[in-house]
């Protein structure tokens, strides 16, 4: 049987005093309407969408005026949660804007998708391969790639992912992908995207509570992240040659775990004291990064859910922001606020840099108990690990990508925020 949609329409006006001061919602007989009285109307939309939702209405149709792309995309990160289905019949767009919703659809709902996935049904190659098809289906014959995995990935040294890999019955794997429209093989690369896929972190014999646990699946965030972008960017034109690198792995706890005490000796000469295996995030980073600097490309950007010091400072409302380039800084908070998605910069500084003090190695994968700046001191790690740290490099810590609960505007689970951002950045 055939459900009839609920009508849903918008208004400027307050709604009846019957509903409350501050109601964002009432309803009639021929459906419900939508009051944007406040100073953030998309905000309005996307939290009564997910009214509507928490209300069990699962078929609804957007009519009447204002309907227009940010109003319908808002809708819609509302609306969407992580069980059953839903159905939207939307308005007509025009053809760019039409266009643009529909790639969002498309790859924004990938990247909540392969977020909310259990471990159990993602590992890291099946990580790779997942981004492998979304980039291939957009980017066509221009796409290349290499996996290495497993023992290989000790044997071509990369020692970072393989030591954190290593633990797991799932193999470590570093995908490199190549997106070269240009199909020039001497083409310099613009841009390099790495992704921090830990696709389930126990935190290692340095153990996470149940608490802490219990989102781990969602550690793999930055990788589908910077992958989504990618592929966002190709949809919109990209015209540019961009190699991703995504570090997939899981932390384990076996026999043949890491441990605390053990050396990691990196391929840029670099040594590393392991201190805390729940660090692990900066550890396989550091492989792609290396990869990446070798490229020489114009824009470098890392993508993790790498601290709790992140989520600390933001909650999960905002994406948080590294760089010593200030004019790069810019240019991303730019792409971010007209993609209407929340960046905060966070500080990161020289003095941030000798915070890692080890007795055995070149750095510490943990900063001193001296200093607090957790957040800061693992983007300060991971400029080790870039050539020209000082220019052209973004480093996010992805606090927004994933919630535990449900919230005003946002169901539990991934939210796909960033890789709008990402994607204007690139086609600038």
């Amino acid at each position: 049987m055939t459900t009839q949609p609920m009508n849903i329409t918008l208004s400027s006006q307050p709604a009846d005093a019957r509903w409350g001061d501050k109601a964002i919602l009432s309803s009639n007989d021929s459906g419900m309407t939508l009051h944007l009285t406040g100073a953030d109307p998309l905000n309005t939309i996307q939290r009564a969408a997910h009214k509507i939702d928490s209300q069990g209405i699962r078929h609804v149709a957007l009519t009447g005026e204002g309907w227009h792309l940010e109003q319908c995309w808002a809708f819609w990160q509302g609306f969407r949660g992580p069980k059953g289905q839903r159905k939207v019949e939307w308005p007509a767009l025009g053809d760019h804007e039409q266009a643009e919703f529909d790639r969002r659809l498309k790859i924004i709902d990938w990247v909540r998708n392969v977020i909310n996935l259990p471990a159990d049904d993602l590992g890291p190659e099946q990580l790779a391969h997942t981004a492998i098809d979304l980039i291939s289906e957009v980017g066509g014959s221009a796409v290349s790639y290499r996996i290495t995995k497993g023992d290989d990935l000790r044997e071509q040294g990369y020692m970072g992912l393989h030591t954190v890999g290593r633990g797991s019955s799932r193999p470590p794997v570093l995908l490199a992908l190549d997106y070269n429209p240009t199909g020039d093989d001497s083409a310099p690369v613009y841009a390099c995207l790495v992704g921090k896929g830990i696709t389930f972190d126990t935190g290692g014999y340095s153990l996470k509570q149940s608490s802490f646990m219990d989102s781990m699946k969602s550690d793999m965030g930055g990788a589908a992240t910077v992958t989504g972008a990618l592929a966002m960017a190709i949809s919109r034109g990209l015209n540019k040659r961009v190699k991703l690198y995504l570090c997939c792995a899981d932390n384990m706890v076996s026999s043949n775990a890491f441990k605390l005490g053990d050396i990691i000796r990196y391929r840029n000469g670099k040594t590393v004291e392991v201190m805390n295996t729940d660090a692990e995030g900066r550890l396989v980073l550091a492989d792609g990064l290396i990869d990446a600097s070798e490229q020489q490309p114009t824009l470098l950007i890392d993508a993790a859910t790498l601290t709790g010091a992140a989520k600390t400072a933001l909650g999960n409302d905002y994406h948080a922001l590294f760089t010593f380039d200030e004019v790069l800084a810019q240019t991303l908070m730019g792409s971010a606020v007209s993609e209407n998605e929340p960046f905060w910069r966070l500080p990161l500084a020289e003095f941030h840099r000798s915070h890692l003090p080890s007795n055995f190695a070149d750095l510490n994968n943990i900063a001193s108990p001296s200093h607090a700046a957790g957040a800061s001191s693992a983007a300060a790690f991971l400029s080790y690990f870039v050539s020209n740290y000082q220019q052209g490099w973004l480093h996010i810590d992805c606090s927004a990508t994933y919630r535990k609960g449900a919230v005003d505007q946002w169901a539990a689970g991934a939210t796909g925020l960033g890789v709008r951002t990402i994607a204007n950045l690139l086609l600038k």
